[in-house]
């Protein structure tokens, strides 16, 4: 890879903002065969959060650094995702999105939505194939659940998104003592207001994993299979 072209630049492709990347994922894009770069640092401090190593912790390696791996991966892999922590916290964030584009990846992003312009400004130089927007909380518990006030960047980033003709999904993980059944219908109500047209996807927090903040066990049972549609399609995976 030239990292010295046209599209790209050396210095910001040189900077350790990754603190590790998953070779092989078949669960993270849908239908693709993917890797994760694993973006380090985040903006937020979810008590749920299953990554305190990465939110907590500083880049160990560049773009640079891992660039051949991927071209290892050519041909073999259809996408590359990048996950966090924030991965578009890093400015650096442009030029590896745009490198791996020369290198013929699909490109799926996951984010927390807090940083809108920086999510258009990839938008606009279609640079994206995918993204994961994460809907933390309810307007009024996103403060406690996340100790951040990004909830109207979040907004924002949903009605970018919503307009911009890309791949995309909305999805929130689930605590018993986070968010309660009445939250999550308003969640799922307050999507459909914004105009949300795609699938709202719920994800169980898993008891087995350390967490940032340690909210203790979630009991959630099924009663999420069986929640009110308000006129939006809500899958439990």
């Amino acid at each position: 890879m030239n990292i010295n072209s046209a599209h790209t630049s050396s210095s910001t492709l040189s900077k350790k903002s990754i603190y590790s990347i998953t070779p092989f994922t078949v669960l993270d894009y849908p239908d693709k065969t993917s890797c994760i770069i694993w973006f380090s640092g985040c903006n937020m401090r979810c008590v749920y959060c299953y990554n305190p190593e990465i939110v907590l912790g500083k880049g160990r390696l560049s773009f640079v650094d891992i660039s051949g791996f991927l071209e290892s991966r050519k041909h073999l892999l259809d996408a590359v995702v990048l996950s966090g922590g924030e991965c578009l916290l890093h400015d650096s964030v442009l030029d590896i999105v745009k490198a791996l584009k020369d290198m013929g990846f699909l490109v799926k992003i996951d984010t927390n939505g807090s940083r809108p312009l920086m999510l258009k400004s990839l938008i606009e130089k279609s640079l994206i194939d995918y993204v994961s927007l994460d809907f933390k909380a309810t307007s009024y518990k996103f403060e406690t659940i996340t100790l951040s006030n990004f909830y109207p960047q979040f907004e924002e980033s949903l009605k970018i998104l919503n307009n911009s003709g890309v791949n995309f999904e909305v999805r929130t993980t689930v605590h018993s003592s986070l968010l309660g059944l009445q939250d999550i219908e308003s969640m799922a109500e307050t999507l459909y207001k914004l105009g949300y047209k795609g699938i709202y996807f719920l994800q169980h927090f898993c008891n087995d994993k350390a967490s940032l903040g340690n909210p203790g066990e979630s009991w959630f049972g099924n009663e999420l299979n069986d929640m009110s549609k308000n006129n939006l399609e809500i899958i439990f995976r």
